[in-house]
C-alpha cells in the first residue's frame, strides 16, 4: 500500500460488513458502504475539476462526510486540508488565500458553522451517500507536483501567517499502524471520536488508527462530557483524549454522586497534547479503574513520538519511550544552567515532509540530517523515557532561574478543588518576568487564591510561586480541549487589571 485510502479499501474487502463509522447522527457506515462513500465523493469531485496536486478544503466538524472526503482526495491525489468549521469568516478567507484549494467542501449536515460558512461563500448544496455537503471553487488553483502529500494541516490560521504542514502518505499510515499497534487495537473495539480529526491528534491517532485495525469510530462533533459518560455506558472501549476532558468527565460524574465510572467496557484510556502530573494521573486511574496511558507528539511529526504502557499505579508520568522506528534526542545547548534539559529532536518515518510555500520556516525546523526541531524542552532519563517540562518558548525566567510552567501547574493541580490551571510569564521592566497562574476549580468559592497560595507555597520554591493567581469558572480552550495559553491574559484582563489597582490602592493606604 502507498496512499491512505488503500488501508480503507483493504478493510472493506477483509470485513465489508463491519461497522467503520457511527456518524454525529447514529448513521453507521460500514467499511463497504464507507469506500463506496468515497469513491461517489471522488466523482463529485471530478466534476468540479479537482485534479491530483490541488488542494481540497474540507470545512467540517467531526463527521462521516469529512472522513470520506479525506479519503476521496487520496484516491484523487490531491490534497486534503481539513479544517475546523467553527473558525471565525476572517480566519477561515486568511486560510482560503494561503491555500487557493481547487474545491471547498462544507459538512453542512453536521456542522452548523460550516452551513453559515457555506452560505457566506455561496456554496451549493450537494446529498450522497457520504450525507450533506457544500461545494464552492472560490478560486483559481495550481495543482502542485508532489503526489506523495496526502494532507496538509495548519498549525495556526487564529492569527498571522497560517503555517501548511505537509503530511505524506507514509507519515499517515505510519502513524495509524504505530497508535492501533500500541493500543492493541482490532476488529470490535469502538474508539470515541471527539477529538477535532481537523487536528492530527484526531486524524491519526483516531481515524487513521482505527482504520488501520479494521476499529469502528464512534464519531462526535462537539465534547461534552454528558455525551462522553453516555457513550462509555454504551460500549465505547477506547478513549484517546486530552488533560482537559477527562477532568470534565470526572467533574460531571462526581456532581452525580459517582466517584467512579460505573459499568464502562473501556480498556484503554490514553491522555495527549498537556502534560500530566501524579496527583491528576492518580485520580483518573482510580476513577476509569485502568491505566491512563500518556503519550507525546505534534502536528510536524503527525502526532506520535513517544508514548507510555504503564500498568495501573505506576507513579511514571513521563510521556515515555520513543515508538518504534523513531528517534530521540536532548539537544541542551537550548537551556543554559546544567539541568540535563533542552530542546527535544526527532528524525523518521513521523517527521513532516516540510511546511507548504515556506522554506525558510522548513529549514529553520527541519535540519540537514532529517532532524525536526520541537521547540519543547526535555529530558531523557536513564530508562531511555522522555520527560516534557514545557515549551522553549513558554520558559520563565524570573530573578535568573528557569520556571517551568508545568512544574507550577501540576502544583496547583495537585489541589483536589482544583480541575485544571495554566501557567504563563509576563514581562515585567528590567527583563524580569513573573509567574501567572489561571485556575478552574470544581465549585463556586471551595478555595480562593489565598488558599491556592498557601498549598503551592509547601510545594514549590519561592521563585516558582504565582504572583498572581486568577480563579475561573472556565479557561479558554481550542476545540481540542487544550487551553490557549495565549489567550489567557486577554481573556482575563479585568481581573488582572482589578488585582493591580487594588495593590496601588493598598499600598496607597500604606
Amino acid at each position: 500500500m502507498t496512499r491512505i485510502h488503500e488501508t480503507l479499501d483493504r478493510q472493506a474487502e477483509a470485513q465489508g460488513a463491519a461497522v467503520a463509522v457511527i456518524d454525529t447522527d447514529g448513521a453507521r457506515f460500514s467499511y463497504l458502504s464507507l469506500k463506496a462513500a468515497s469513491e461517489e465523493a471522488v466523482g463529485l469531485l471530478l466534476a468540479e475539476g479537482v485534479e491530483p496536486g490541488d488542494r481540497l478544503l474540507i470545512l467540517a466538524e467531526n463527521s462521516a462526510a469529512a472522513v470520506a472526503f479525506i479519503f476521496a482526495a487520496s484516491r484523487l491525489g490531491a490534497w486534503a486540508l481539513p479544517v475546523n468549521a467553527r473558525l471565525a469568516a476572517p480566519e477561515i478567507d486568511r486560510i482560503l488565500a494561503f491555500a487557493t484549494p481547487r474545491a471547498v467542501v462544507f459538512t453542512v449536515g453536521a456542522s452548523p458553522d460550516a452551513a453559515a460558512h457555506a452560505e457566506r461563500l455561496s456554496a451549493q448544496p450537494r446529498d450522497g451517500g457520504f450525507g450533506s455537503v457544500a461545494l464552492a471553487t472560490p478560486y483559481p488553483s495550481a495543482p502542485e507536483p508532489d503526489d506523495d502529500v496526502a494532507v496538509m494541516l495548519l498549525t495556526t490560521g487564529t492569527t498571522g501567517q497560517p503555517k501548511g504542514v505537509m503530511l505524506t502518505h507514509d507519515n499517515l499510515r505510519f502513524a495509524g499502524q504505530a497508535s492501533a499497534e500500541l493500543r492493541g487495537m482490532q476488529p470490535g473495539d469502538i474508539v470515541y471520536g471527539v477529538l477535532p480529526m481537523t487536528h492530527v491528534f484526531g486524524l491519526a491517532s483516531m481515524i487513521m488508527a482505527a482504520t488501520h485495525a479494521g476499529a469502528t469510530i464512534k464519531l462526535e462533533a462537539r465534547f461534552s462530557p454528558e455525551a462522553l459518560h453516555r457513550a462509555l455506558t454504551e460500549g465505547v472501549t477506547i478513549l484517546p483524549a486530552v488533560p482537559q476532558m477527562h477532568a470534565l468527565l470526572m467533574q460531571y460524574t462526581h456532581a452525580r454522586g459517582h466517584e467512579t465510572l460505573e459499568g464502562s467496557a473501556l480498556r484503554y484510556v490514553s491522555s495527549g497534547a498537556a502534560p500530566l502530573d501524579p496527583m491528576w494521573k492518580r485520580k483518573a486511574e482510580a476513577f476509569y479503574g485502568i491505566p491512563l496511558q500518556n503519550g507525546y507528539g505534534m502536528t510536524e511529526s503527525t502526532a506520535g513520538i513517544c508514548a507510555t504502557v504503564n500498568p495501573i499505579g505506576d507513579p511514571d508520568i513521563s510521556v515515555g519511550r520513543p515508538l518504534p522506528g523513531v528517534e530521540v534526542k536532548i539537544d541542551e545547548t537550548a537551556v543554559g544552567g546544567g539541568e540535563d534539559v533542552g530542546e527535544v529532536l526527532t528524525r523518521g518515518p513521523h517527521v513532516m515532509k516540510g511546511y507548504y510555500r515556506n522554506p525558510a520556516e522548513t529549514a529553520r525546523t527541519l535540519d540537514s540530517d532529517g532532524w525536526l526541531h520541537t521547540g519543547d524542552l526535555g529530558r531523557l532519563d536513564d530508562q531511555g523515557r522522555l520527560h516534557i517540562v514545557g515549551r522553549a518558548k513558554e520558559l520563565i525566567i524570573r530573578g535568573g532561574f528557569n520556571v517551568y510552567p508545568q512544574e507550577v501547574e501540576a502544583a496547583l493541580n495537585d489541589h483536589p478543588a482544583v480541575v485544571q490551571a495554566a501557567v504563563i510569564g509576563r514581562s515585567l521592566e528590567g527583563g524580569n518576568e513573573e509567574v501567572l497562574a489561571f485556575v478552574q476549580i470544581d465549585a463556586p468559592g471551595r478555595i480562593d487564591e489565598a488558599g491556592l497560595k498557601a498549598h503551592v507555597s509547601n510545594l514549590l520554591s519561592g521563585y516558582k510561586r504565582p504572583e498572581r493567581i486568577v480563579i475561573a469558572e472556565r479557561l479558554p480552550a481550542a476545540a481540542t480541549g487544550k487551553i490557549l495559553k495565549h489567550k489567557l491574559i486577554s481573556t482575563f484582563e479585568r481581573e488582572l487589571e482589578a488585582r493591580e489597582e487594588s495593590e496601588v490602592t493598598s499600598d496607597s493606604s500604606g
